[in-house]
């Protein structure tokens, strides 16, 4: 899908210095001064346009959120959907964190949330996808003890995948479901992605992982 091109993108992220972190590698080891208390911290990384990140901080305020999203276009509206719920306990990044560990320091991150990644399904192309051993490493590295990935998906493949790379790299799997929305969990937030793709009836995978 090709995004629209928004000339006047980077201003508008700019001109929300505050909802958004400017210079994020900065904040490595210092990301709980951002907001107004020092709680939980999860990480949805891409975030897209926003809807999951936002509506979480909305509905627990007992954690602080940050969304990371690499596309100018994208992020815009991640910004308008957050000023909308009007959460002081979320901050959106527009980067492209190709290592983690440059933007948090270690035991930084309580959960990352993984929502309906690119799957890369071509074999020449696993290395990019965010569940490959070397994310997983990255992972655990900024992570707390006994924190948590948490991936949701519509692509079997990616899921299937992902499964097993968490079980070789040693986690512990704490959810599994194939059909996330049959068990009707009220404390699902859905993302755009996941609205369009169970509308039509397509079943939504889940799993919960942990670093042992």
């Amino acid at each position: 899908m090709r995004l629209r091109h928004k000339p006047w993108a980077a201003d508008y992220i700019k001109e929300h210095e505050g909802l958004m972190v400017l210079e994020p590698f900065e904040q490595k080891g210092n990301w709980q001064t951002l907001f107004e208390r020092a709680q939980p911290i999860g990480l949805e990384i891409g975030t897209g346009k926003g809807q999951f990140v936002a509506n979480m901080a909305k509905q627990h305020p007992e954690m602080n959120f940050i969304g990371i999203e690499k596309a100018e276009s994208i992020v815009v509206t991640a910004i308008q959907k957050v000023k909308e719920v009007e959460a002081s306990n979320v901050h959106l990044v527009h980067e492209n964190a190709e290592d983690l560990r440059d933007m948090f320091a270690e035991n930084e991150v309580d959960t990352i949330f993984l929502n309906f990644s690119d799957p890369w399904p071509k074999t020449r192309h696993e290395k990019r996808r965010l569940t490959y051993k070397s994310f997983l490493e990255q992972y655990e590295n900024v992570l707390k003890d006994g924190g948590k990935i948490v991936l949701k998906t519509d692509n079997r493949g990616l899921f299937e995948y992902s499964l097993t790379s968490f079980s070789q790299y040693g986690m512990k799997l704490e959810d599994v479901s194939l059909d996330l929305h049959a068990l009707e969990d009220e404390s699902n937030v859905m993302t755009e992605y996941e609205e369009k793709f169970s509308s039509k009836g397509q079943p939504i995978y889940r799993c919960i992982a942990t670093f042992q």
